[in-house]
């Protein structure tokens, strides 16, 4: 499985999705397994009938470079085929399970309670998140959902879902992205779309920083919005019920019940056009319909 940027995804963006990529606990794609290191103050219990190790009371999973902690952590793997799943020998009296030994095959990991997923850039906050090893998929639920890159902060009510075979994020219910210099969407589900770019020198890195938000932050090439869709600037303000965004060009087009603020003006029509990077709106009239709006003179220009 690629590296997880949640919703720049996921978000990335993602991951996710900012979704962000490398939230990732299934390791890179084609790349030899790593262990899982689980560790809790309270206690960890294994159950081989169960195939579970469940720990308890701060409990940490620590796989590569992402660290997974919460109030309670549960490992479901299967027994790897000629190891019966019994820990190999060695001099410790202290092995906890079969994923310290090698022996088993993670397939699920379920994370309980004050929930934090991170690595060195990136990080999502919930009360329950669920990762299934089979399917590449990430689904963090609960209160206070948030998930943070070096460039954005993703924030939603339901939940925030990573789809690594996808290369998807997902945030859904008051669903927002919110960039570096105050530029957002908001909507009431908000799907990025990324691609991988391993590697890269570190000029054209420090570029996509100095120009920062939602455009360059990661590999996010398209954001889908449906639902209350909002759209903001510096300046201005445009809403409607769909929107798609594409990060590399900083553009944004929304349909549908289309309204553009600008300081006091306010244009209505079908469908706009608004350059997230110019902070540039522009309102279009659909087939056989018009652009309607009222504008206050002294009040700003409208675009």
């Amino acid at each position: 499985m690629k590296p997880l940027y949640l919703l720049s995804a996921v978000l990335a963006c993602a991951g996710a999705p900012a979704f962000a990529q490398d939230l990732n606990l299934g390791g890179a794609a084609g790349a030899a397994p790593v262990p899982i290191q689980i560790t809790a103050s309270q206690g960890i219990t294994w159950s081989q009938d169960a195939q579970t190790v469940t720990a308890n009371g701060d409990a940490k999973a620590v796989r590569g470079d992402v660290t997974v902690t919460a109030d309670e952590l549960v490992a479901h793997y299967v027994k790897k085929p000629g190891t019966g799943g019994q820990p190999a020998a060695s001099g410790s009296a202290t092995s906890a399970s079969p994923l310290d030994q090698g022996n088993a095959e993670l397939t699920e990991l379920d994370a309980i309670g004050h929930v934090h997923i991170y690595t060195a850039t990136d990080n999502a906050w919930g009360d329950h998140a669920v990762y299934s090893v089979g399917q590449q998929v990430l689904v963090l639920t609960g209160r206070h959902l948030k998930l943070t890159t070096s460039q954005d902060i993703v924030t939603a009510r339901d939940s925030i879902e990573y789809y690594a075979a996808d290369h998807k994020a997902i945030a859904r219910g008051d669903a927002l992205i919110v960039a570096k210099g105050g530029r957002s969407i908001a909507a009431d589900v908000i799907t990025g779309y990324f691609e991988s770019q391993p590697g890269g020198n570190a000029q054209a890195q420090n570029a996509a920083q100095d120009e920062g938000g939602l455009s360059q932050s990661g590999h996010l090439k398209r954001v889908e919005a449906l639902g209350h869709v909002v759209i903001k600037t510096t300046t201005d303000t445009a809403t409607g019920d769909r929107g798609v965004y594409l990060p590399p060009t900083g553009e944004a087009r929304l349909g549908g019940n289309v309204h553009i603020i600008h300081g006091q003006n306010e244009l209505a029509g079908s469908d706009a056009l608004v350059n997230m990077k110019t902070g540039i709106a522009t309102l279009l009239a659909g087939p056989g319909g018009q652009v309607s709006g009222v504008i206050l003179p002294g009040s700003g220009n409208a675009k």
